[in-house]
């Protein structure tokens, strides 16, 4: 099972993880690229880390909106959206290669992530952007919009879970400051194990939704964030559930 976590996410210059401990828990990292979050020195620090650790490069894609943390829904239009979503590909993709390193696939964030999980016209739109950028596969919600498109477009879909996250009874992600909507420390790594043995997830109101899943996701700046990847990973593998890319 892939372990991913979104990392290089400075703001001013201010980093909102402890990044060098998340890349020793990881397999995968989605790097901040410039728009919701980072700039160029983290992300070569982030690339310089994930040849270390071996971790795979994901680019972490976003509306251009550092004051919101690219978590607001933008009202764009598809060629702008198509524009900045390429230029942020390529500029990660720039940076990885002097590393000596390789973007391997492209995970939305934030607003952006949530609004093409369910609206089929900018899913489209990203899966469009990303096809002329090598193709790279994709990663976000199963059975989603965005899984569709990015099957339209002839890319690969890495399905994704959040552990620290709590679903809806549809499986979309309870959005943020919504009662519920963040696990738990203590319940992450019964919950990661959980997902991947059972394939499946409760969701906020207590309904079991089936989740077939390739990657799980821990949040780098949750509160506690190292603590939990640690404990997701130590459960996993005394569970006999093995850590490495699905991009790799």
């Amino acid at each position: 099972m892939d372990l991913n976590c979104d990392l290089g996410e400075t703001v001013d210059e201010q980093p909102t993880a402890d990044d060098a401990a998340m890349f020793a828990q990881i397999s995968s990292a989605n790097i901040a690229c410039g728009f919701h979050a980072g700039d160029a020195d983290s992300m070569k620090a982030s690339c310089d880390l994930a040849v270390q650790h071996g971790v795979a490069i994901g680019a972490h894609v976003s509306y251009l909106d550092t004051a919101n943390f690219g978590r607001s829904d933008v009202d764009i239009d598809r060629a702008t959206l198509i524009e900045h979503l390429v230029e942020q590909i390529e500029t990660l993709t720039r940076i990885a290669d002097a590393a000596g390193a390789v973007v391997r696939y492209v995970k939305p964030h934030g607003a952006l992530y949530n609004r093409i999980a369910r609206d089929a016209e900018r899913a489209d739109a990203v899966a469009e952007a990303v096809a002329s950028c090598g193709p790279l596969p994709l990663m976000g919600l199963p059975e989603s919009r965005i899984a569709d498109a990015a099957s339209d477009h002839g890319l690969s879909f890495y399905r994704e879970a959040f552990v620290d996250r709590a679903y809806t009874a549809h499986g979309m992600l309870v959005p943020r400051g919504e009662p519920g909507a963040l696990v738990s420390a203590d319940a992450v790594a019964e919950r990661a194990v959980a997902i991947v043995a059972e394939r499946a997830v409760v969701a906020v109101t207590g309904e079991r939704i089936r989740l077939d899943v390739d990657s799980l996701c821990v949040h780098g700046d949750t509160p506690g964030a190292v603590r939990m990847a640690t404990e997701v990973r130590a459960a996993l593998e005394a569970s006999a559930i093995t850590i490495a890319s699905v991009a790799s």
